[in-house]
């Protein structure tokens, strides 16, 4: 680049797009990048608050600030046909999600690469819930060009592997035990259910079976085991996760020969969670809360059984961070803090 005054420039090609801001009515582009600077666009551009332009001076060894960002673009998305561009525009390309899926970020390669300085990629949290045409990331080189070896640090900061994954919602054959002898003597009216099947029913799944075996262990456990040979690719355990002699899901859980991945989690509500794998089959173990709190730990890992990625001891540890719920009198999830530490 080199710089003149702006009454000089006629005839010269910007080397970057110039934004006008009028308060209240617009924000864009008044000329974009690769602009022949004519006689008549002078008195617009002063208006601008421009006295001073940089025209493009193509030098070996420079990028201009779109080259970089579509190569930050390749960095965050590499060739992932889910993960959508924006037009590149003023050094920028926002990232959007080209279907339903889990959102994985690589935290710590982010930051490497965000620690060279001179470029930026911003992304929303990680294990997160996103929908078709959500903005996922937002990259930029903040000067106008920037050296092609900057460019290449920054590849080699990010490693081989793209920072984002959006990984699609499969809808799942889910089934549903509900536990306890009120509800299959039918004392109290079972509103667990009806809240479980409205959770999974907004990924799209369908509940392919309902019991209430009451709260002998070998009753669930068979009724677990029966589902799983049905070919149910979810099974949901509501109630019976408390200490409470009466409460026996986890040891029905166990019974199973299931994988017992963690009893128990850092997050509130839902501290008496069971995560356990049967055959790779996702079955959970869910405490009372989750019928009656409107966002639960159910809530977190729900995701996670849907897009496939298998829950791991480590991952409800992390949860920790960001797993207390304020309980808002208006709820906003996702748009809080819950679960946006790990």
């Amino acid at each position: 680049m080199k710089l003149i005054r702006t009454e000089d420039a006629v005839g010269h090609v910007l080397c970057h797009d110039m934004t006008r801001i009028v308060k209240g009515v617009s924000k864009g582009p008044a000329f974009r990048k690769g602009h022949v600077v004519a006689p008549e666009d002078i008195p617009v551009l002063l208006s601008m608050g421009k006295e001073n332009l940089y025209v493009w001076e193509k030098e070996p060894g420079m990028l201009h600030e779109n080259e970089a960002a579509e190569i930050l673009y390749q960095i965050c998305a590499g060739g992932a046909e889910n993960l959508v561009p924006s037009e590149v525009k003023e050094g920028k390309i926002e990232v959007s999600a080209g279907e339903d899926g889990l959102l994985l970020i690589d935290t710590d390669r982010l930051q490497k690469l965000n620690s060279l300085g001179e470029l930026m990629i911003a992304t929303r949290h990680g294990h997160q819930a996103v929908r078709k045409g959500d903005k996922l990331a937002g990259t930029r080189i903040i000067p106008l060009v920037i050296r092609a070896e900057k460019m290449e640090a920054a590849r080699a900061a990010a490693g081989d592997k793209p920072l984002l994954e959006l990984r699609p919602f499969r809808p799942r054959k889910v089934a549903i035990v509900t536990t306890g002898s009120e509800v299959q003597k039918g004392l109290i009216t079972d509103t667990f259910t009806p809240v479980l099947e409205e959770k999974v029913g907004e990924y799209g799944c369908q509940v392919m079976g309902h019991v209430c075996p009451g709260d002998d262990p070998a009753a669930i456990t068979a009724a677990i085991l029966d589902y799983k040979a049905q070919g149910a690719e979810l099974i949901l355990c509501s109630g019976g996760m408390s200490v409470d002699p009466d409460d026996r899901t986890p040891l029905a859980i166990k019974n199973t020969g299931a994988r017992v991945v963690s009893y128990g989690a850092p997050v509130l509500p839902g501290a008496m969670l069971m995560v356990a794998y049967l055959d790779g089959v996702p079955v959970a173990g869910l405490p009372g809360c989750v019928m009656y709190a409107k966002r639960t730990v159910f809530d977190l890992v729900l995701p996670l059984f849907l897009a496939g990625v298998p829950v791991r001891l480590e991952d409800l540890a992390a949860m920790g961070h960001g797993g207390l719920c304020l309980n808002c009198e208006v709820c906003t999830y996702p748009n809080c803090g819950f679960g946006k530490g790990w």
